[in-house]
């Protein structure tokens, strides 16, 4: 079953080809495909047997892209064949019976002699523009769509496919997505994989999508790790956590902090990932630089997709984070950073200059990611104008507009909103879909909440679910095909 992530070799040496491959499966790659046009048929075979051998190892299925003879050469799962290459017949004659053929099509014509013709799966594209080949036909969606209807056999979107429209390829009915430079011209190609490999979980149901969180606890349960488990719970993924300081705290502020060991810190969450595992994390509180470098070495460790809340301040003033930790944040912890979600105080700490307009948010983001972060969401509740939140996503800017709500019932706004984001990329979402919908979660948690004590209170973090999700609907939806 060609399913998931379709990873095909770039150009480039042999060491080029390996590791590319080899980040890609780390990220979560489920097919690897060898293109290759210039090395010689020895040459061909050696490196073939080299990345067969990595994907075996990985447990993924491994494809030959043209030569049914180098297939067989190689011990492939099977190949994928041109509308030029030689037949599907043919290719079964020399493989075997239980060896994988693709097709490559273009039309729906193509797509059902191929399914016709034994295929085991489809190619359908180019499905985007792409630079990989420049005189490649455009195909686009609607094809795509159409294909999906007239043949039952999986299909592989391929062409100008990233993180930013593949869960449009898969709502039209793709069931794998092909990419080359996505993942081979990218400086994280492990996270990037990991950040396409993700799209795929809006094909599961949402109880099936884990989240971790990495933060402090709050005994007064409205931030921090209570918090965080809330917002994971109510938008319908299982949460887990390791916590890394009590804190005595209520309304009023923080009145005690006890942080945990570092050592045990990270066994918390060793016990999760290398059992429960997760399809994201979010930290919040870290306290201290020693925390800060041990969970860096972790998401690093792990490849894992982290969506990183730099807690430094509590809402009564209270210090979160040691000054010393701050360095360590921007050294350690930044350069492995999916989404760096600051507020402006925060943001100002790490990125040394004064916010105060929205371009100067736009280029603390750009200034921020420049030091590490895949991306940055800059929030803009500290500023006194409408709460404006700037979504820095690659090279490309979002604002996230929400009126200004006057309420005192603030307390857990950076937890909830980082949880949810986290929550929702687990299940599928792209980023800036994530963003948006946190961005609603929380405001309506906001607008929603209830007087609870005499100072800052808890947001509703049950009225941002049912925004989300919609008023009267189940909050664990099961997702169906292309939904």
């Amino acid at each position: 079953m060609i399913t998931g992530l379709y990873l095909i070799t770039p150009q480039g040496s042999d060491e080029k080809i390996l590791q590319t491959v080899r980040e890609g499966l780390r990220g979560g790659a489920r097919v690897v495909q060898y293109r290759d046009k210039q090395r010689t048929p020895d040459a061909q075979v050696h490196l073939a047997r080299q990345l067969a051998q990595l994907c075996g190892e990985a447990g993924v299925t491994f494809l030959i892209n043209d030569s049914p003879e180098l297939a067989a050469a190689a011990s492939a799962d099977g190949v994928h064949l041109g509308q030029g290459d030689s037949s599907a017949h043919e290719a079964r004659r020399l493989l075997g019976p239980d060896k994988l053929i693709g097709i490559s099509t273009r039309t729906i014509d193509q797509a059902i002699r191929a399914e016709m013709a034994g295929a085991d799966y489809i190619a359908v594209g180019s499905i985007f523009p792409t630079n990989t080949k420049g005189d490649i036909e455009l195909v686009g969606l609607e094809t795509l769509s159409k294909v999906r209807r007239a043949v039952k056999i999986p299909l592989v979107a391929i062409g100008g496919i990233g993180a930013d429209n593949g869960a449009e390829a898969l709502k039209a009915g793709a069931d794998s997505l092909a990419v080359i430079s996505t993942i081979a011209d990218d400086p994280n190609p492990a996270l990037a994989a990991r950040e396409m490999a993700l799209l795929f979980n809006s094909r599961k149901s949402c109880q099936e999508t884990r989240v971790m969180t990495i933060a402090g606890s709050d005994s007064g349960g409205g931030a921090g790790i209570q918090a965080d488990l809330k917002s994971i719970s109510l938008l319908g993924s299982y949460g887990t956590s390791a916590i890394t300081v009590l804190t005595a705290q209520n309304t009023l502020g923080v009145h005690g902090l006890s942080p945990a060991s570092t050592s045990f810190i990270i066994k918390q969450a060793e016990s999760i990932l290398d059992d429960i595992g997760t399809d994201t994390i979010k930290t919040g509180m870290l306290f201290n630089s020693e925390i800060v470098t041990a969970v860096a070495r972790l998401i690093e460790r792990y490849n894992l997709l982290g969506v990183i809340d730099p807690v430094m301040i509590a809402k009564g003033g209270t210090p979160l984070l040691r000054q010393e930790a701050v360095e360590a944040v921007r050294r350690e912890l930044l350069p492995h950073t999916y989404l760096l979600t600051p507020n402006i105080p925060e943001a100002e700490a790490l990125a040394g200059l004064k916010i105060h307009t929205l371009e100067d948010m736009e280029a603390a983001a750009r200034r921020l990611q420049a030091m590490g972060p895949r991306h940055v969401l800059l929030k803009g509740g500290h500023r006194e104008e409408d709460a404006i939140d700037i979504l820095l996503v690659g090279r490309t800017i979002h604002r996230l507009a929400a009126e200004r709500i006057a309420t005192t019932s603030t307390h857990g706004t950076g937890c909830s909103y980082s949880a949810a984001i986290a929550t929702l990329l687990a299940q599928g979402q792209p980023l800036a879909k994530a963003a948006a919908s946190a961005k609603r979660f929380i405001t309506a948690a906001i607008g929603q909440a209830f007087p609870i004590g005499g100072g800052h209170g808890p947001i509703n973090h049950f009225a941002g679910a049912k925004q989300v999700l919609g008023e009267g609907q189940e909050l664990l939806i099961k997702r169906g095909h292309g939904t």
